[in-house]
């Protein structure tokens, strides 16, 4: 009789608990939600999608800005927030790298978060100050060459997308030059339209404007295919075969957040993403990326792996 009672009770706990998914999965979302975002006020995108999601479920998406420590600050706050999905932190590719470059870190990707969705690709620019005598991506290449170790190319902090795209030049152009670490885009930018560096790989965005009023020059960016903003600009992989780089952005959920929420979620954000975004940030060099949250898992572990044997061959760590 007591194991009846206690099998009973079991499958009414398991009636119980599915039930209670069930309706997370209907109700959600039921109040507003926490979006972190790790960088000061002014990421574009990720302020867009929450509007959108906004709109789109009728509940507040807050934006709270944690900018700090490479994005570690904010990325966090997330990791001890419940996982119930109402604290979502949407960040850069380098809440992916960042750990892999520093000796201790509050958190692991891997198993204090869990893949919503992927927002978008950015691919990079290959930047150079307006009076370097070349003029394409292949005479750079000579240009290091014939001048062994005298280039100078910034980085806007240890271990970004800048800096790995920057290291993977260096590989597979066989070239040497020197890497000077900034604090952030804007000074290295600075730098590079008053001559002081000579070069600076870093998304496209930042050097877009530059370039258009003839302050820099824009060799080639990193992405697969020439771009819309910039349709006269060669890929990196027209000279150098396989080349490819890319900073992108996704949404991230605290681990154990139930999986028909993180579904509901990624349905949401792939809706945002089509919906007349589009245009607008092909412009600014951003190709958004709706697709599912297996997909992403997946190629944020392909991602990891490609960007953890740069950073161990390159010796890229902060000090």
């Amino acid at each position: 009789m007591q194991k009846r009672i206690a099998l009973r009770a079991m499958v009414a706990l398991c009636l119980a608990i599915g039930g209670g998914v069930a309706h997370a999965q209907d109700t959600y979302p039921s109040r507003q939600i926490r979006f972190v975002i790790p960088f000061p006020p002014g990421g574009m995108l990720g302020r867009d999608l929450a509007q959108k999601l906004s709109e789109q479920t009728g509940q507040s998406f807050i934006v709270e800005n944690r900018s700090g420590g490479n994005g570690i600050i904010g990325a966090d706050v997330v990791a001890k927030s419940p996982a119930d999905g109402y604290t979502l932190l949407f960040n850069a590719s380098t809440f992916t790298t960042a750990p892999m470059t520093m000796k201790a870190v509050p958190f692991d990707v891997d198993k204090n978060f869990v893949p919503v969705a992927m927002a978008g690709k950015a691919p990079l620019s290959v930047s150079v100050k307006k009076d370097l005598p070349v003029t394409d991506l292949a005479g750079l290449l000579a240009y290091a060459k014939k001048n062994p170790g005298q280039l100078t190319f910034a980085v806007g902090s240890i271990g970004s997308a800048g800096h790995l795209a920057t290291e993977l030049l260096k590989r597979q152009g066989g070239l040497d030059y020197m890497v000077i670490p900034y604090r952030g885009t804007s000074p290295a930018l600075q730098d590079l339209v008053g001559g002081r560096i000579d070069g600076f790989i870093d998304p496209v965005l930042g050097a877009v404007s530059y370039y258009k009023s003839g302050m820099l020059k824009i060799l080639a960016v990193t992405s697969d295919a020439r771009l819309p903003n910039l349709p006269d600009v060669p890929t990196v992989s027209e000279v150098l075969p396989g080349y490819q780089f890319y900073s992108w952005y996704g949404l991230w959920a605290p681990a154990g957040t139930p999986g028909p929420i993180v579904e509901k979620l990624n349905a949401e954000v792939n809706k945002a993403l089509s919906s007349g975004m589009t245009a607008k940030y092909e412009q600014l060099g951003v190709s958004l990326t709706p697709g599912s949250a297996t997909a992403f898992a997946r190629f944020q572990k392909d991602d990891m792996a490609r960007s953890r044997k740069i950073i161990d061959e390159g010796n890229i760590h902060v000090e």
